[in-house]
């Protein structure tokens, strides 16, 4: 064939509005549909179709090429690649009907191809639920099993966001992993381990950031200023508590938690005003503001009435305020008691249980302190974290000093709860020594 300055095959790709996108799809197709064995994934490159509508071509493509090109226009393909005709002929036959039957096929291959390219809403759901109920069991779960279970659901979150292209779902993937990133976080803490709770506390807070959810960064920066007072590093606690409280979308729960992990900060330096000052703000009212994590999710996620009185008292014991330290002790004690046995958080009654302790014991009620205890001794070992031991060390180390050191009852409960840390699964993991020595130093 000569050269010309165009084919009919360019006349008849040009009457569709077929770009090269377009045709090569129905090219695919129709090979797909009339070839059999290897020729069925036949293909044009976009330069071989550049070749065939210009003209640039010397001599007629392959056998299967002119196969599906013939079966794609009704035409042979001599005349195909021969120059189109003259303005005054008739446009060669337009079969409608092939081509509506050509874009429905295609319509529902590249529909096919879009869901295979999402998840289920099902399979979401499930991953919802489970990272809910998980937050909402752990009071009642041991912290090793806790993160067992949330190593399980970040893994498969990733798993199915690798699987979806849809941005919506791929959003909440985000987020859910995030979560799951968080209680991975506090039960590492919870076991001991502050160093990897603090990685995994910013790997969530990172996945908070990406996927532009707030309540997950403040959540995760709260647990971090927590974290580094543990570490004896009060005044950085206290600065990524306040820094948490500019995030917007926060609810009253949420701001309630940072301003008692604040006050607990500022105790921990020293300064009474300042945590006198954000303890009253975590008391306030609120206005009635709520999130999707703090309040939806909850659990974990949340900050219940009592674990705001359990976390006031340490603050006040801190400062020396005893009489505010066994108010705030007695009233998270009866938060908790007006509440099913089933939704107890036991870790919150033991830690409001050894505060009320230490603060009879600084008024010189050694009797009073003793009979307090009896809750702590209740908390199974899977759930004694590093907040309780700390707890009951400050309560022992009272015991063993001036004025009770002598008294034999004193000694029996100090040796009580040194057996009480030592078979605590925080200690027999070879990692609670780090928080308890930073917190009975």
């Amino acid at each position: 064939m000569g050269q010309t300055k165009g084919t009919l095959l360019k006349v008849l790709v040009e009457q569709r509005h077929w770009r090269y996108v377009d045709f090569e799809r129905h090219f695919r197709r129709a090979a797909a549909e009339i070839l059999d064995g290897s020729a069925r994934n036949l293909t044009v490159s976009e330069s071989t179709f550049r070749r065939w509508t210009s003209g640039r071509v010397q001599g007629l493509p392959g056998p299967e090429a002119r196969q599906v090109l013939e079966h794609m226009f009704g035409v042979d393909s001599a005349s195909l690649f021969g120059p189109p005709p003259s303005s005054d002929l008739p446009a060669p036959a337009f079969n409608l009907e092939d081509e509506i039957a050509m874009t429905a096929r295609d319509a529902q291959s590249e529909a096919g191809a879009a869901a295979a390219e999402s998840i289920s809403d099902t399979t979401l759901d499930q991953l919802r639920e489970d990272v809910t109920t998980l937050a909402r069991e752990y009071s009642s779960t041991a912290a090793f099993d806790v993160w067992r279970r949330a190593k399980q659901l970040r893994e498969e979150a990733e798993s199915e966001r690798d699987r979806t292209q849809v941005p919506a779902q791929r959003q909440e993937l985000l987020v859910l992993a995030g979560q799951a990133c968080a209680l991975l976080a506090t039960s590492a803490f919870d076991l001991g381990s502050l160093d990897s709770a603090r990685r995994l506390s910013r790997a969530a807070a990172l996945y908070g950031e990406t996927a532009r959810f707030d309540p997950l960064r403040a959540f995760s920066a709260g647990t971090l200023a927590y974290i580094a007072y543990f570490q004896n590093q009060p005044a950085e606690g206290a600065r990524l508590a306040r820094r948490a409280q500019t995030f917007t979308g926060l609810g009253d729960v949420a701001r309630r938690r940072l301003a008692a992990i604040e006050a607990r900060a500022h105790a921990h330096v020293g300064d009474a005003p300042s945590a006198r000052r954000a303890l009253d703000v975590s008391r306030q009212e609120g206005s009635g503001l709520t999130d999707d994590l703090h309040d939806e999710v909850s659990g974990e996620f949340g900050f219940s009435t009592e674990r705001l009185a359990m976390s006031s008292s340490s603050t006040c014991l801190l400062i020396g305020d005893a009489e505010g330290a066994e108010a705030a002790a007695k009233q998270s004690l009866e938060l908790a008691a007006s509440k099913p046995a089933a939704s107890r958080a036991v870790k919150v009654v033991g830690g409001a249980a050894a505060d009320l302790a230490m603060a009879r014991m600084l008024r010189g009620d050694l009797d009073g302190a003793i009979e307090a205890m009896t809750p702590v001794w209740e908390v199974p070992r899977g759930q004694r974290s590093p907040g309780l031991l700390a707890r009951t060390a400050r309560v022992r180390r009272a015991l063993a000093g001036a004025p009770y050191r002598t008294a034999p009852r004193a000694i029996e409960v100090a040796e009580r709860i040194e057996d009480f840390t030592r078979v605590s699964d925080t200690h027999q993991l070879g990692s609670g020594a780090g928080p308890l020595a930073a917190l009975e130093g």
